[in-house]
C-alpha cells in the first residue's frame, strides 16, 4: 500500500512541477511582453491633455463655436435652396469658408 501511496505522490509533484514550470514560462513570456510594450510605449508620445477643459471661458468658446457652425450650415443651405448653379453655390461655400475666421474674430473678440 505504501508503494503505491508514494507512486501516486510522486505523480502529484511531477504534476506540480510540470504546472509550476509551465507558469514560469508563462511569467516569463509575461514580463518579456510587458518590457517590449514599455519600450515601444516609450518612443510613441504621451496626450498632453485627455479631458476637455471646463472652465467659463471654455464652456462659452464652445457655445460660441456650435452656434457658428449652426450659422455656417443655415446659410449654406440657404445657397443651395436659393441659386441654381454650382459655381454659385460653390462661390457661397468658399466666401463662407473665408469670412468665418474673420467674423468670429471680430463678433466674439477673439484677438488673443
Amino acid at each position: 500500500m505504501s508503494k503505491e501511496r508514494a507512486k501516486r505522490r510522486a505523480a502529484r509533484e511531477a504534476e506540480r512541477e510540470r504546472l509550476a514550470a509551465l507558469r514560469a514560462e508563462q511569467e516569463e513570456r509575461l514580463a518579456r511582453r510587458r518590457a517590449r510594450r514599455a519600450r515601444l510605449a516609450a518612443l510613441v508620445p504621451r496626450p498632453i491633455r485627455v479631458a476637455r477643459q471646463g472652465g467659463v471661458i471654455a464652456r462659452r468658446q464652445r457655445a460660441q463655436n456650435g452656434v457658428v457652425a449652426v450659422l455656417f450650415v443655415i446659410v449654406q443651405v440657404i445657397a443651395w435652396l436659393a441659386l441654381s448653379s454650382w459655381t454659385g453655390r460653390f462661390g457661397v461655400f468658399i466666401l463662407s469658408l473665408l469670412l468665418v475666421p474673420v467674423l468670429v474674430t471680430l463678433v466674439f473678440d477673439r484677438r488673443t
